[in-house]
């Protein structure tokens, strides 16, 4: 009964694509709320990422919506390394018999942990925005969303689904390596499908960065701290440091916006290999010499186009003698 579940929740409950228009939850204009501190566990209810100036700090935080849950209280904005995302239970399924979602690395029928792109009340509803206001008025058009790394006892993919029969669009996979970059346009509200292949903690790390209307780039790293399974600790998670790589530059991915570095390597790390080979000084010394020839050679058929002017000339006037002899 679970695969079957996970298998229309996939393919049917997950599959529209997350619109204002079709999703009235969707439809939401943030004010200038505050910044709030204090632990904080997440266990349910709307939350998007973002970010946010905190003064004149860019920074990246999580806006936690319990208005839209409780009208009695107000939605902030929260630090990540305070705040733990735990899915419980209520969010476990089995993977269907079907190949479409083989890149979830799980078997066919192997227990996985959904947060879904349409709201389960039961479960946390994760997404992104970039609609704080002064961010709106800041940036100029967009701002790029990249995972840059992940640590925990399973795999994690966020991917997105079109139309009841659309194929899953892969947006973020922790088995890959390098940056993993996301362009999201102003003014944008979204979220995703998030599967979480075993239970325990796991550590997300998230950069949001952007070019700014005054021409300067500003950017951000934090790490998402999630207990997968109603019996993971989420006093574990809080205190869950990172043991994975540094984070990798920020020229790590692609140049064009939204695409994937699936290599990690840094643009322009091969012409820097290139150019610390030992033929690159070959070729400038084969080029300077080519050069001088090329120059010798014009000379001289300068020099000899000129002799020949001069004997015809000459020989049009009658008064032709060697160029060698006396005048």
């Amino acid at each position: 009964a679970l695969s079957v579940a996970l298998s229309v929740a996939l393919s049917v409950g997950l599959a529209p694509a997350a619109t204002a228009q079709d999703d009235p939850d969707l439809d939401q204009k943030l004010g200038d709320l505050a910044i709030a501190h204090g632990e904080r566990v997440l266990d349910s209810g709307h939350v998007d990422m973002g970010p946010k100036f905190d003064g004149s700090q860019w920074r990246f935080l999580i806006h936690d919506d319990v208005a839209k849950a409780d009208t009695g209280a107000s939605s902030v904005w929260r630090y990540p390394d305070e705040t733990v995302f735990h899915v419980r239970d209520e969010a476990r399924l089995q993977v269907p018999d079907d190949p479409a979602y083989s890149f979830i690395g799980a078997e066919p029928g192997a227990p996985v942990w959904v947060l879904p792109q349409t709201q389960d009340p039961d479960v946390v509803w994760l997404g992104w925005n970039t609609q704080d206001p002064e961010v709106m008025a800041s940036i100029d058009r967009g701002v790029t969303l990249s995972l840059t790394g992940a640590q925990g006892p399973g795999a994690v993919t966020v991917y997105l689904q079109s139309g009841t029969f659309g194929e899953p669009q892969v947006l973020w996979d922790s088995r890959k390596g390098g940056v993993q970059p996301l362009w999201v346009d102003v003014n944008t509200h979204t979220h995703a499908n998030w599967v979480f292949t075993e239970p325990g903690v796991y550590l997300v790390r998230l950069r949001a960065e952007a070019d700014l209307v005054d021409g300067s780039h500003v950017s951000d790293s934090q790490v998402l701290r999630i207990a997968v399974g109603t019996a993971t600790s989420t006093d574990e998670a809080l205190a869950a440091t990172w043991q994975g790589p540094p984070e990798p530059s920020d020229t790590a991915a692609v140049g064009a916006a939204g695409a994937t570095d699936t290599t990690g390597e840094a643009p322009g790390a091969s012409d820097a290999a290139e150019d610390s080979s030992p033929l690159v000084p070959i070729l400038v010394a084969a080029i300077v010499l080519v050069g001088l020839a090329l120059v010798i050679g014009f000379t001289i058929a300068a020099v000899r186009g000129s002799r020949v002017r001069r004997q015809v000339l000459a020989a049009r006037t009658g008064s032709f003698v060697d160029e060698g002899a006396d005048r």
